[in-house]
């Protein structure tokens, strides 16, 4: 949806505001009010004998919310390649990072923590109390003021074209013959004066035309060589860690890692990520912005086979010691400063190599690609774990899940993996013990397919994309000036 949305927030604008700020203002400001609003009744919405007849309601709300923060994300994406300097461009992968990390610890770590009953009656309370410092709704209206009083910044301090953008406008001018050159001996598209149009300029002499220029000059850009194969790296680049991004916590858990501890990896790894997120923009302004990314492929690599290696040691007592917690929360930090290392890498990447003149809807583009390549690979990650672990409900005091003599052999719940059949299990005087964990072979298998395409295709790839010049991703205006 969003692929469909960003062309329009791209294309339709009030000229007096700015093509960004024509979106970002009312939708921050309508945000801000669902929110405020949102924070008044949701508690009671929420409660379980209404929340059944407030479903609806709850979803409809929500999805309008979901909207209006996506229109939001195309705008900003969109101005970040006219907002920030030619030279700073990379660091706009370096504040994306660092604002989705904090929103992400507001919202999930110190949220959770505030609201929670436990955390309130440990550390802040002498009288407990079944409620946590936070409720939903308080956190949701301070969210809303938030959006509100950001809004009123971005409204009247912050213009829609910095001033050095006139300067860096003329520059690109100059340039123009240059890259042109370039591309027509890389035989690719070359790009035409039309590209570089700046915010003041629509794409079309109405609205509509302008709309579906963006739509077809979109649809052009996805047809180039050159694009395509950084599709199929941004499809097919996560697989080698995916099983352990998406199961190796849930291992810790399940072999009896509490979920305080694991809280706490992530309280100790969040002033990092802004660290990281930092040194890698820098890392990304030279002219190979790729090679941190690819760095950071490998690191992962070697951050999932640490986390198969942490599955496997967990202690047989299930008494966790301070070293290998230690080991974890290591594990835990390498592998995020290995994420953000290719998460600011290729976002700068993006930002280079965006249109301007259809910006929004480039790095939407991107970004959802990108984000796609995350999503797929996680449901065959999680099917063939489940697919190749093998437990079996064994009696509490039976050390042998093969035992002849197991009286639950012939009940519906002997194959206990699945979270239902383990409740039977445990209801019935049984314990579920794995005997086969699907997971070590998952982990496995992506990590060695993941090596074997980085080595033979998409480090060679990556390396030939980064070295095309800019005019190489993007086309004319003109469909017949095309040829893919």
């Amino acid at each position: 949806m969003k692929l469909l949305w960003s062309p329009i927030v791209d294309s339709i604008y009030w000229p007096k505001v700015g093509r960004r700020r024509s979106w970002i203002i009312p939708v921050q400001t309508v945000s801000g009010f669902t929110l405020i609003f949102l924070g008044s009744v949701i508690d009671k919405l929420m409660l379980p004998e209404t929340l059944g007849a407030n479903l609806y309601t709850i979803t409809y709300v929500f999805f309008l919310l979901v909207l209006f923060c996506a229109t939001q994300d195309i705008a900003v994406d969109g101005w970040a390649l006219t907002i920030i300097s030619k030279q700073a461009l990379s660091y706009a992968s370096t504040a994306q990072t660092i604002g989705l990390n904090t929103g992400y610890f507001l919202s999930f770590t110190v949220f959770l923590a505030f609201n929670s009953p436990d955390f309130a009656n440990k550390y802040f309370r002498s009288t407990p109390s079944d409620e946590g410092v936070i409720t939903l709704g308080q956190y949701m209206t301070y969210a809303g003021y938030m959006f509100l009083v950001i809004t009123f910044v971005v409204a009247f301090f912050v213009p829609e074209d910095p001033p050095f953008y006139d300067k860096e406008k003329s520059e690109e001018e100059i340039e123009l013959s240059e890259i042109e050159r370039d591309v027509h001996s890389a035989g690719n598209v070359v790009q035409s004066h039309s590209s570089f149009s700046t915010d003041h300029e629509t794409l079309g002499h109405s609205k509509f035309g302008a709309l579906v220029e963006v739509y077809k000059k979109m649809w052009y850009v996805v047809q180039l060589k050159n694009v395509k194969l950084f599709i199929v790296i941004l499809l097919t680049s996560k697989i080698a860690f995916q099983a352990n991004e998406a199961a190796t916590s849930l291992k810790l858990l399940e072999k009896g890692f509490s979920r305080e501890d694991l809280a706490i990896t992530v309280l100790i790894d969040f002033p990092f990520e802004i660290f990281f997120g930092y040194y890698a923009g820098r890392w990304s302004t030279g002219d190979e912005p790729l090679k941190p990314w690819m760095y950071g492929y490998l690191g992962r690599v070697l951050a999932a086979f640490m986390g198969q290696v942490l599955v496997w040691c967990f202690p047989k007592s299930g008494k966790i010691n301070s070293v290998y917690f230690c080991f974890v929360i290591l594990q835990n930090l390498f592998g995020s400063f290995m994420s953000t290392v290719q998460f600011v890498s290729l976002c700068a990447f993006h930002t280079r190599i965006a249109d301007p003149a259809i910006g929004g809807t480039y790095m939407t583009t991107l970004n959802t690609l990108s984000n796609m390549g995350g999503q797929w690979p996680k449901i065959i990650v999680m099917f063939l774990i489940d697919k190749f672990t093998k437990a079996r409900c064994v009696p509490e005091d039976d050390h042998s899940p093969l035992e002849i003599s197991n009286p639950f052999e012939d009940k519906e719940f002997y194959n206990c993996y699945p979270s239902d059949n383990k409740k039977l299990c445990l209801s019935n005087g049984g314990k579920c013990k794995i005997f086969q964990d699907g997971y070590y072979f998952t982990n496995m298998a992506c990590i060695i397919i993941g090596l074997v395409l980085y080595f033979t295709w998409t480090r060679r790839t990556a390396k030939h994309l980064q070295s095309l010049p800019i005019g190489a991703w993007r086309v004319n205006r003109e469909k017949s000036s095309l040829s893919v």
